[in-house]
């Protein structure tokens, strides 16, 4: 019989993050279509908050020296729990720090590894699926080799809720020696933070922004005040065509803009309940990386723009300045 260890570091308030409680429930549902065993492994500097959120046999390593994002720390409370949970699965969420040892962790068991995993399917085997080629490809995997890890993406399950009656046990682990010490974190982006994977809502724009509007004029300083304040007010993730990003070499591209926003093409595919597109076409680039936005609208002056062509679930065929200028107020 198969066991299935999900496994996953806490956050700094010993809690679990969003993606961390999707992933509880994509190995949940999968023991329970396996008819298997399921463990719940934890580590971090406090599980205490985590610990009101689950059930069932729950393994912990706790520690200050496993509170910080730190590959030899990382490993080695990981590597105790798959052994003491005795695992044939290992579920773990997709997120950087996870990401960072998981294919170190696999190489110590001999185990095959799979990430970036957006479905799990039960019925008649194991089967897990993943896209390839920048999201156009979709591909079902399954596996005989065992251990046999996997990675779960966010966006995909919804959020585990228990009663928080969990039969724990504390594993005793001496943390291995290291030479490095986190002393503090920076975040990479100065500035107003504007990627934020957990935010309802994706505000995309597009190259029109920094265009010549009806005027004659650019207005790219009023485009800026009115996305950061529509930001702002509407607690929004930004995202940004190809086309917006490249324009930074003509100096025209908004100023809180960089690659990591870009959306589609060769940038991410987040995955928001709902999404806005402004000032973009909506050709195939730009709908790939909405592949797994529910709800899609946008704002464009071209009623036989890409978006128009049932790309999108609304389309407001205005002026873009206009409508954000009355969101925002109405908003305000």
């Amino acid at each position: 019989m198969e066991k299935i260890l999900f496994l996953s570091h806490t956050d700094e308030n010993g809690d679990l993050s969003s993606i961390a409680l999707e992933a509880l429930t994509a190995a949940s549902e999968t023991a329970a279509g396996l008819g298997a065993e399921l463990t719940v492994g934890l580590f971090g500097g406090t599980v205490t908050e985590a610990l009101r959120r689950i059930d069932g046999r729950v393994l912990i390593v706790e520690g200050a020296e496993f509170g910080v994002s730190r590959y030899a720390t990382d490993i080695a409370a990981a590597e105790a729990l798959v052994k003491a949970g005795e695992a044939t699965i290992v579920i773990a969420p997709g997120d950087s720090r996870t990401l960072r040892s998981f294919a170190g962790l696999a190489a110590r068991f001999n185990a095959k590894v799979d990430t970036h995993v957006t479905g799990i399917e039960t019925a008649g085997g194991l089967r897990v699926s993943r896209w390839f080629y920048r999201q156009r490809m979709q591909a079902q995997l399954s596996r005989t080799a065992r251990p046999w890890f996997i990675a779960v993406e966010g966006g995909v399950f919804r959020p585990y809720e228990a009663k928080g009656s969990a039969d724990v046990r504390r594993l005793s682990l001496d943390p291995p020696s290291t030479r490095t010490q986190v002393v503090e974190v920076r975040a990479a982006q100065s500035g107003t933070q504007t990627i934020k994977p957990d935010a309802k809502l994706l505000f995309v724009a597009g190259a029109g922004w920094t265009k010549k509007q009806k005027d004659g004029n650019v207005h790219v300083d009023e485009a800026a005040e009115l996305i950061l304040d529509f930001l702002k007010k509407a607690d929004a993730s930004l995202g940004s065509s190809k086309s917006l990003v490249d324009l930074q070499g003509e100096g025209q591209v908004l100023p809180f803009m960089s690659h990591l926003n870009q959306v589609g093409q060769t940038g991410s595919t987040p995955r928001h309940p709902k999404g806005l597109a402004t000032c973009c076409h909506g050709e195939e680039p730009h709908v790939v990386g909405w592949r797994f936005i529910n709800e899609r609208r946008a704002i464009n002056l071209d009623a036989n723009c890409g978006w128009a062509q049932g790309k999108a679930d609304v389309l407001y065929v205005a002026d873009a300045f206009e409508v954000m200028r009355e969101v925002n107020r109405l908003l305000g």
